[in-house]
């Protein structure tokens, strides 16, 4: 590619390579203001023609005087530190500061020394006149630059300045393309003493990262990357809290476990996700009880185009098994899997099944063609109110008797482990959705007592971010146009996951798991939705007030916060410290497995749901319509 010559990439070049020298520069310049400042005040105050030939004789060493007391305390104050591409208010007022003290120092020292010849007129002004001078070469040097920057990447309009939090390995590689994308970066945050005042890669570093907060520091900005992919989450959170307080658009590198699987890249910066607001250290895994499960084995993944099952697939690709069955009602999610293993792992089988679990053949002829030994169940309907109402019979049948069918037909097939995907919205269920689920996990616990060698266990979680229904697209797209965001209630709280965690830990699960047993994972504190949104508002840089939150009440089925257990059940502690299982107390009547078999509500039309409703009081003790 042909190096750039147009005379404004020559500029841009040159200022560059001053820049490391721009504090000696900086004194130089004002200095030469300084004294031509002087002459001019000597212009207006005696006119033109006496303004050189009526000075005293002794003027040459009292102006050399003057330049030496502003330098001076121009270099106190810190006046050459500052960057002129970024001269602002605070930059003007400093300089306020310094002209009228040097101008009193001035005064004072020629009255004193009785040099009654130099007008107290020109001491008088001269402050003014020197003030007026340096604040037009800043803005005049900031036109010339934001000129040249708006010919090289753009028009102005278009032009996207970022200051970056970080100054690590990150953020090199960060500066080695990020100019190729139209981002101008005004300079580097770090809380490393080494780094302050350095360069890395031509940016300067300007302060810690608390100093992001700093309107002189941060200049005209109109992004914040936060480049801390290796930090601790907590670490990470409050940088971008401090990020937030700006009032810019905040941005992020990946994090490092997307740089690790390879799902992102370094220089694709993204917009902050709530996920990155949880403040959770990554869970640590037993690795090697992952791998001795999964290694070299058959690993099958119903719903495995879902946001859990697709990620539940990556993760296990990691373990290197003989095969991933990939099963999947849509096609469109099952292709789009598949391409995305294919492209991390293209030595990989896979073997791609369009297929419905309900179906005992279809499920029934996976199990027999694949003899898979693991079971991972993630297919499942999760919208509440979309399953409350209209769609009841659905949820019922995929989520209950979905589960049962497959779960009968891995046992029947000696498969080795089979861990269904459960929610917390199962503990006292208040909606369809969570009931079926509840249900699901009855299924599997009858089954655990039927003598196959498969090993049934369940994990239950709450709400996992970025997955289908979640909450942050929507919150997202209402603020991309404007608002309001629509909240259903102020005080509705929720436990919340990364997809990521979550698919770790059902491998965990799955890998220390007992027959009949259901796991909870550790889900942290609840996180509330009305705060969550602010966040997301705060991050896609608009102030406070500027975007209206709604709250819209209660939906169908939903509850105003999620529970991990009923108020019956207890846990016990495993090995893992995320993880603990489940004392569940039930009724379960034993008829369920003949019920799931052929006793369920058949599909109709406006009975179907109040049907439905009925045999779930029957068969889940604790669920409570809303």
């Amino acid at each position: 590619m042909t190096t750039p010559t147009s005379i404004w990439h020559r500029l841009d070049r040159s200022l560059t390579r001053v820049r490391p020298h721009r504090r000696v520069l900086s004194l130089l310049i004002d200095g030469a203001v300084i004294a031509l400042c002087w002459n001019a005040t000597y212009l207006f105050r005696l006119g033109f023609e006496r303004w050189w030939s009526a000075r005293p004789s002794y003027d040459i060493w009292v102006m050399a005087g003057v330049v030496t007391v502003y330098l001076s305390v121009f270099a106190a104050a810190g006046i050459p530190r500052g960057m002129w591409r970024f001269s602002g208010f605070g930059e003007v007022k400093r300089l306020t500061l310094a002209c009228v003290a040097s101008g009193a120092i001035c005064a004072v020292v020629v009255l004193m020394a009785q040099l009654a010849q130099v007008p107290r007129a020109v001491l008088a002004l001269h402050p003014f006149v020197t003030l007026m001078g340096v604040c037009m070469v800043r803005v005049a040097y900031r036109m010339v630059y934001e000129h040249a920057r708006s010919h090289i990447t753009g028009s102005n309009a278009n032009v996207r300045r970022a200051i970056v939090m970080g100054a690590g390995e990150a953020a090199k590689r960060l500066l080695a393309t990020i100019h190729q994308q139209g981002w101008t970066v005004l300079g580097l945050f770090d809380d490393d003493p080494a780094k302050r005042g350095a360069r890395i890669g031509g940016v300067p570093v300007l302060g810690g990262l608390a100093d992001v907060t700093n309107p002189d520091s941060r200049g005209d900005a109109t992004h914040v990357i936060v480049a801390l992919p290796g930090a601790t989450a907590m670490q990470r959170r409050r940088a971008i809290e401090a990020a937030a307080a700006t009032g810019l658009e905040v941005l992020t590198v990946p994090s490092a476990s997307e740089l690790q699987d390879g799902s992102a890249r370094i220089e694709r910066v993204r917009s902050i996700e709530a996920e990155d607001l949880l403040g959770r250290e990554p869970v640590q895994l037993d690795e090697a009880g992952i791998a001795e499960m999964i290694s070299g084995k058959t690993v099958l993944v119903t719903g495995a185009g879902g946001s859990i099952g697709s990620e539940l697939c990556r993760q296990v690709a990691r373990y290197g098994p003989a095969s991933i069955v990939l099963f999947e009602l849509s096609e469109l999610a099952l292709y789009q899997i598949e391409q995305q293993l294919t492209e991390l792992h293209p030595h990989l089988p896979l073997v791609r099944l369009i297929g419905d679990v309900k179906s005992a053949a279809q499920i029934g002829h996976a199990f027999a063609t694949c003899t898979p030994q693991l079971v991972f169940h993630a297919a499942a309907f999760k919208h509440v109110p979309l399953m409350e109402e209209h769609n009841a019979w659905a949820a019922l049948h995929n989520n209950t008797l979905g589960t049962y069918v497959a779960a009968q037909a891995a046992g029947k097939a000696g498969v080795e482990r089979f861990v269904l995907i459960s929610t917390d919205k199962a503990v006292n269920p208040t909606s369809v959705m969570g009931a079926s689920k509840r249900a699901a996990e009855m299924a599997l616990s009858q089954l655990a007592t039927q003598g196959f060698s498969t090993r049934f266990m369940a994990v239950r979680f709450g709400n996992v971010l970025g997955s289908s229904g979640s909450v942050i697209p929507k919150f997202k797209e209402q603020i991309a146009k404007g608002g309001p965001v629509t909240v259903t209630h102020p005080d509705i709280t929720r436990y919340f996951m990364t997809i990521p965690e979550a698919a770790r830990l059902v491998l965990q699960a799955g890998a220390m798991g007992e027959t009949g047993q259901v796991y909870v994972l550790d889900m942290g504190e609840p996180v509330k939705i009305v705060e969550l949104a602010r966040d997301l508002i705060r991050l896609s840089g608009h102030a406070p007030g500027e975007i209206r939150i709604t709250f819209s009440g209660l939906r169908p089925g939903e509850k105003l916060f999620e529970e991990l257990l009923a108020d019956a059940d207890s846990t016990l502690p495993t090995a893992h410290p995320r993880l603990r299982i489940a004392l569940l107390h039930t009724n379960a009547k034993s008829g369920l497995a003949v019920e799931l078999g052929s006793g369920l509500p058949t599909c109709g039309s406006g009975a179907a749901d109040a049907a439905v409703k009925r045999w779930l009081r029957d068969f889940v003790p604790e669920y409570r319509p809303s």
